[in-house]
């Protein structure tokens, strides 16, 4: 049976991912950081619950040490900010890289270790359609995913030849606590930009990561997931 582990999997994107490898009778394990109702809620559906920060690198050493390696890496935990950049704190910046960047780097090497005795694994990082194409008044939440694209790329390559795969998947607009900003006006325009005329949800990004796991033969791509939004 393969072990999966999915940071931030306990609601949203990564809960919908949980949800779709224990479907396929994995052993899933997740992670959060703070949010103890919906640990719970995910604990009580047959996951691995396990409380740790991934941008804490004791957290991750220390989670990695129990569960003695994984299979499958889904780097998904990742926080959002909307600002303008004079409007920016230095703190505020190097929080968003270390929760969606950083955390990712630890995750990946600790993940890696097992993996290359093994020669054989999957990493799969979440980014996001403004990794992409850039998002105005999230210069810097797109910064850090862009960096995420770019550090899948290159560990796709530098861990190949141990077996390895690495890819990353960029979310759309999806319907998430992160996006619950927006508006009903906002919606329903973001929705005019998008070919398939939806928002996302969660199911469809899992049914991607779900691709990337059976087919062996992709590595190093960025799977954009956005209905036609990012078309040019």
């Amino acid at each position: 049976m393969k072990t999966v582990l999915v940071t931030g999997g306990v609601r949203g994107i990564g809960l919908a991912i949980a949800a779709a490898f224990l479907q396929k009778g994995y052993r899933v394990c997740v992670t959060y950081s703070k949010d103890e109702a919906s640990a719970q809620k995910a604990s009580a559906q047959g996951l691995e619950v396990y409380r740790s920060s991934v941008e804490k690198e004791e957290d991750v050493t220390a989670l990695f040490a129990k569960l003695g390696g994984v299979d499958i890496l889904v780097n998904n935990a990742g926080v959002s900010l909307f600002k303008q950049i004079q409007d920016t704190s230095l703190e505020e910046y190097e929080n968003l890289f270390a929760v969606n960047m950083r955390g990712a780097f630890l995750c990946s090497r600790e993940a890696s270790k097992a993996m290359i005795s093994k020669k054989s694994g999957l990493i799969v990082n979440i980014s996001s359609v403004w990794g992409e194409v850039g998002g105005s008044c999230e210069s810097v939440y797109s910064a850090s995913k862009a960096a995420l694209i770019g550090f899948t790329k290159a560990l796709a390559k530098e861990l190949g030849y141990s077996g390895i795969r690495v890819n990353a998947v960029s979310a759309g607009v999806i319907d998430t606590q992160m996006n619950a900003r927006f508006s009903k006006e906002d919606i329903a325009a973001l929705k005019e930009e998008i070919p398939m005329g939806r928002i996302g949800l969660g199911e469809d990004i899992a049914k991607a990561v779900v691709f990337l796991d059976e087919n062996d033969y992709i590595t190093g791509v960025d799977l954009p997931v956005n209905g036609g939004f990012s078309i040019i």
